[in-house]
Order: C-alpha cells, then sequence, then structure tokens
C-alpha cells in the first residue's frame, strides 16, 4: 500500500499517519503490518519503566541526544494516561522532548495507554513494528509509571531500564512489584539528592540477595544520573549496548525474539477466537447467561464451558 511506501521511504507524514492506522487494529492495519513485517527484526528496542516521577522522560530525552551526536537513529515511544473523556494520551511528547524536535534523525510519538494493564496497550507492540520497518537504530519505548505491572514492558523490550531515586517514602519501590526481576539496567536518578547512595546499596544488596545467578548469564549494573544535568547518560547509554551485545554472543537474542513473537501471536489467538465466538452468540442468550450468574443459579467457569462447548458443536 502508498503509506507504507512512503513510510519505508523515509516520509515523516506518512509515518505518522501508519502509525495512527496501526493504533486502530482494523483490517486497514493488519494490511499495513503484513506489509511491514518483513523489514521489521533490526531495531534495538529499549524499554525504559520506572514509578512516576522517577525522571523517565528526561532520561530518554537524554539518551536520545546521546544516541544522535554519535549519528545514530532514534525513535520514542511515550506510553502515556489514556485520557477518560478523548481516548487519547493526555501527556505532551513534544512539550517534554523539546530539544529533540525537528531533528530529521529522531522521532517521538505519544500513545494511549487506553488502561492497558501495565501502561502498554497492544498497539504499542504494532507501533513499535512500524519504527523498526522505518529503518530507526533504536526504539525507546518509555512506559507510563503505572507501578506494579509493568513488567509488561519485557514483551516488547531487548533491553529494559529501570529508574529509580531516593526518597520516594518506600525505600525500594519496585521490589514488590517484582521490577527487579526484569531489568538488565538500573538508574538511580536524581543521584544528587539526599539517600541517593543508600538506594544504591540496597539495590545492590537485593541483586545479590537474589534467587541465584544472574539471569541469562548477565549481572544488571547500576548507573547513578542527574539526568536533568546529562550526567552520567553516556554510562547509561554504554551498559545498553553492552546488554545487546551480551544477548548476542551468547546467542540469546533469537530465543528471546522467538518468546516475544510466541506471546504476540498466542495473544492475537486469543482475541480472535474470543471476537469470533461473541459473534457467534445471540444478545439475548449472553444477556440470559449474566443474569443466571448474577442470580447465582451457574458460576462463570460452568458458564464460559457452556458457551464454548455450543460454539464448537455449531462449527463440526
Amino acid at each position: 500500500m502508498e503509506l507504507v511506501e512512503k513510510a519505508l521511504a523515509g516520509n515523516r507524514r506518512a509515518l505518522s499517519r501508519l502509525i495512527t492506522v496501526v493504533e486502530a487494529g482494523d483490517a486497514t492495519a493488519r494490511q499495513a503490518l503484513a506489509a511491514l513485517y518483513p523489514h521489521t527484526g533490526r531495531a534495538h528496542i529499549v524499554g525504559v519503566t520506572g514509578a512516576p516521577g522517577t525522571g523517565k522522560s528526561t532520561l530518554v530525552n537524554q539518551l536520545a541526544l546521546h544516541w544522535r551526536a554519535q549519528g545514530r537513529t532514534v525513535a520514542v515511544l511515550a506510553v502515556d494516561p489514556t485520557s477518560p473523556f478523548s481516548g487519547g494520551a493526555i501527556l505532551g511528547d513534544r512539550i517534554r522532548m523539546q530539544a529533540l524536535g525537528g531533528d530529521p534523525g529522531c522521532y517521538i510519538r505519544s500513545m494511549a495507554s487506553r488502561g492497558s494493564l501495565g501502561g502498554l496497550a497492544r498497539s504499542t507492540g504494532d507501533a513499535v513494528k512500524v519504527l523498526d520497518a522505518a529503518g530507526f537504530e533504536i526504539v525507546i519505548v518509555e512506559t507510563v509509571g503505572a507501578g506494579q505491572a509493568e513488567v509488561e514492558i519485557t514483551r516488547e523490550a531487548h533491553t529494559v531500564i529501570v529508574v529509580e531515586i531516593p526518597g520516594m517514602g518506600d525505600d525500594i519501590q519496585a521490589i514488590k512489584a517484582g521490577i527487579l526481576e526484569i531489568a538488565d539496567v538500573f538508574v538511580v536518578n536524581k543521584a544528587d539528592r539526599e539517600g541517593a547512595e543508600r538506594t544504591l546499596r540496597q539495590l545492590q544488596m537485593m541483586l545479590h540477595l537474589g534467587a541465584g545467578e544472574p539471569r541469562d548469564g548477565w549481572d544488571p549494573p547500576i548507573v547513578q544520573t542527574v539526568a536533568n544535568t546529562g550526567k552520567n547518560i553516556p554510562e547509561v547509554a554504554a551498559a545498553v549496548e553492552r546488554h545487546l551485545a551480551h544477548l548476542k554472543a551468547n546467542d540469546l537474542l533469537a530465543p528471546r525474539e522467538r518468546q516475544r513473537i510466541e506471546r504476540e501471536w498466542t495473544m492475537i489467538v486469543r482475541e480472535s477466537l474470543l471476537n469470533e465466538l461473541f459473534a457467534r452468540i445471540p444478545a439475548s442468550e449472553r444477556d440470559t447467561l449474566i443474569a443466571r450468574m448474577q442470580a447465582r443459579q451457574v458460576d462463570p467457569y460452568a458458564a464460559a464451558s457452556q458457551v464454548v462447548a455450543a460454539v464448537f458443536e455449531d462449527s463440526i
């Protein structure tokens, strides 16, 4: 399709329109993604996550500037909270990342989380494919600071940066959420604040008290930064690049990509089957079944089995 051809040729307006198309998730989106898919699989996908107020956007901005100074092309997907009125993203990416505006080697896009668990809508993965196919070497996915469900970022990224700051009340906010298990690189941002060294030591302690060997043989480094001044940004970028080199050197990149593809495919199959199933059930029957569950005449598991069995019997 023409829009895909223009986006692959570097047309920014077409790229923006194409992401809007894939966000819709309709038949046109599927057609576009099918045309793009052979061009994907080249970008380094970097996830940046952490609690609200940790300075993720500032860190992303500085990382993008650093990589651009090295001549590398960078795209940023900022997954923002969803507006309860419009369903769109309510935080302006170009307000937060003005320094990158107008740079032909950088592209910034806000996407609404749409209430998705962990702040990542399914369409985020499709938007990543668009940017990957468009030739960006690094695609940064910055997630909304939704807290405990941020582990969803691991489904999209090759390298995950977890951002912490000192003085957040709880000593390490992410420990209870299992964030420690998903981080490939830790950043203690706002390290000029009191308590930064304590936060660093606690992270080190938690890592060393973790369950046995490091995941995939990689021991996550901890980098202290002051993102709004650019302090230690090159060190964060170097840690990200070392992690990708580690994955490649140990033949870990292909298995991770296979797992990601399998998860995505399973999710699409599940969603397709669910839509097909509901399309075959008359609304009156659904209402009756829900009323029976509400009256405690049938439990939800039995009701689900009843519906699935009826649909499959009709298909045989």
